[in-house]
């Protein structure tokens, strides 16, 4: 904690303020890469929404790929989420701000993401329809609620950590909605987009084991060893 001794100015304050954020960042380390695939991709998985008219108007009637496997145009994979799986140690300030789950075109937005312990949820629904937000999990058991109307929001929190794979969102009432999530006790994880691209930052020097797991290909595991101050580059590859 930094205080103000008598004299000193708000000025000075952040004057020190950004003097320990430099000594962090000189201290902690970085791991970045990207997720490529090889091999022969899936069939995009058509999505037709004709049981809800309100979902099939607001894609025009036309169906929508499936992104259980969404494959970018550089050769790399999207909603792959990578995150430290051992080596991480400590207490870990938990963030107020909070990770929001939307329902936007009758689908989950994101996909995939990572949210860490009693970190607030918030999932809102975006669309002029009934929604039935129902999660399961391993660890944290589930809770079903809904959403009849757009503009409707509601908080959650976990409190234990979750693997990737072991806990997810549904809707009752559109099957074909999903998404899931890895619940942490800290703040190491990213989650791919449209480059295949991840970053974890503000980690200790240290040997970690990183995991790269994706809702149909599996896991991937590296070993990283991390110097102060050092950025380092771990790619994976998934193969079919």
């Amino acid at each position: 904690m930094i205080s103000l001794g008598l004299g000193e100015s708000s000025s000075s304050l952040g004057s020190e303020i950004l003097r320990l954020k430099r000594v962090s960042s000189l201290v902690s380390g970085t791991i970045k890469g990207i997720v490529k695939f090889e091999g022969q991709s899936f069939k995009p998985r058509l999505i037709r929404m004709k049981q809800d008219k309100n979902c099939e108007a607001i894609h025009k009637g036309k169906p929508i790929a499936s992104e259980e496997f969404a494959l970018n145009g550089n050769g790399t994979l999207k909603w792959v989420l990578v995150y430290v799986k051992s080596g991480a140690s400590g207490n870990f300030e938990t963030p107020k701000e909070a990770v929001v789950l939307d329902q936007q075109g009758c689908v989950y937005r994101p996909r995939v993401f990572g949210i860490m312990v009693d970190q607030p949820l918030e999932i809102r629904n975006s669309d002029p329809t009934f929604h039935n937000v129902h999660f399961v999990g391993r660890n944290n058991g589930g809770f079903n609620i809904g959403q009849p109307r757009k503009g409707l929001k509601t908080v959650r929190t976990f409190s234990k950590p979750e693997l990737p794979g072991t806990a997810f969102f549904k809707c009752d009432v559109h099957p074909w909605m999903r998404a899931w999530v890895g619940i942490f006790d800290h703040p190491f994880f990213d989650v791919t987009g449209d480059d295949g691209s991840f970053t974890i930052s503000g980690l200790p020097p240290g040997t970690y084991e990183l995991e790269a797991w994706h809702e149909k290909l599996g896991t991937k595991i590296a070993k990283v060893n991390l110097k102060a101050g050092e950025t380092t580059t771990v790619n994976f590859t998934f193969k079919r």
